[in-house]
């Protein structure tokens, strides 16, 4: 079986683009502290944003969607779930509250993740919820002339629970001794427990609550504030191609994980640029027109009434909408289409 040795991560030679990428976060990662605790009040309006995107993104990826406006009441808890797919995503939001509220207090080990996968789906009835995988499954692709090909080969069931017994064991070692800088250990992990492929079903999903959750305990908010599923959504391919990429040799102990770790910090350090923009908008009190004004600024291109609303956080939809109105009747904005497909661009 393979063996999850970080000694020889450690003692890698990075290149100069890796290691650019984990000191601008470190340098974005101190700006938001400052920034916390300057407009703390104003930026908890973030988090509920970020949880909706988050909850939303992560579980589109895998093909789990309703409405907007259902991810919105049930992420809220203003409802019940009305199918698997509200199931689901109704059990992800629970999870991800759970790291939000507990991240420091959650260790990072078998039975935990055991305990986090049987909350994800605690609202629908899975017989192997919070259990290792029981049958040997396979990560592959389905190409557009129809056929499907395995890409890569998890371990067997046999394997999977001493795995991510040592892999746990591993992670923690190296960083309890501070041996490998965390920003390289956590895409590590994240890769290996992807290879592994733990579970039946949801492997992809606690990929991603077990990235925040790793995030949140090395001191990394930015997930809190601006959501990295969204963002992983957004360019799924690019996340894919990047595991696929590091995948190759992984059974012998040969493979590469360079091409997913900067994929991972390159989605991190944006996230944290997000969170600078969007800091930028509540850091001086203006009206409610002028956040919208310099939110447009931003904009290129066509954006929709939400792209505004998760920059202006602290405005209310409707503030947003009349200060769009005025944009519009002033020639500062064009509008085009109507109800949903509703969107702007500026023209000054």
């Amino acid at each position: 079986m393979r063996e999850f040795n970080y000694s020889l991560i450690r003692d890698k030679k990075w290149d100069s683009d890796l290691l650019s990428l984990v000191a601008a976060i470190y340098k974005e990662a101190g700006k938001q502290e400052l920034y916390l605790k300057q407009r703390s009040e104003e930026l908890e309006k973030l988090v509920e944003i970020a949880k909706i995107q988050s909850t939303q993104g992560s579980n589109a990826i895998e093909g789990i969607v309703t409405t907007d406006t259902r991810i919105r009441q049930l992420v809220e808890k203003k409802t019940t779930p009305k199918n698997r797919d509200e199931q689901e995503i109704a059990g992800y939001r629970d999870v991800l509250g759970i790291i939000h509220e507990s991240f420091d207090s959650i260790p990072i080990t078998q039975n935990y993740i055991l305990q986090l996968h049987k909350i994800l789906y605690s609202h629908m009835n899975n017989p192997v919820a919070g259990r290792t995988k029981t049958v040997q499954n396979y990560i592959s692709a389905t190409y557009p002339d129809g056929h499907t090909e395995t890409l890569f080969t998890p371990l067997a069931p046999y394997e999977t629970p001493e795995a991510l017994n040592k892999l746990c064991e591993e992670y923690n070692r190296v960083i309890g001794n501070l041996e490998l800088e965390p920003l390289i250990a956590i895409p590590v992990f994240i890769h290996d427990f992807l290879c592994i492929h733990p579970f039946n079903d949801g492997n992809g999903r606690m990929s991603r609550l077990l990235t925040t959750l790793l995030l949140y305990r090395s001191g990394f908010y930015v997930g809190k504030y601006i959501s990295l599923e969204a963002k992983i959504a957004k360019n799924k391919d690019l996340y894919y191609d990047a595991l696929s990429a590091s995948q190759d040799g992984w059974h012998e102990g040969t493979d590469d994980p360079v091409p997913f770790i900067k994929y991972l910090l390159g989605t991190i350090l944006a996230a944290y640029k997000d969170f600078e923009d969007r800091f930028a908008l509540v850091e001086i009190k203006r009206s409610a027109l002028d956040t919208v004004r310099l939110a447009t600024q931003n904009k290129i291109g066509r954006f929709t009434k939400q792209d505004i609303r998760e920059l202006c956080p602290a405005l209310s939809i409707s503030s947003v909408e009349g200060a769009l109105r005025k944009l519009v009747a002033s020639g500062e904005l064009k509008r085009e289409g109507n109800g949903k497909s509703t969107c702007y661009y500026r023209i000054k």
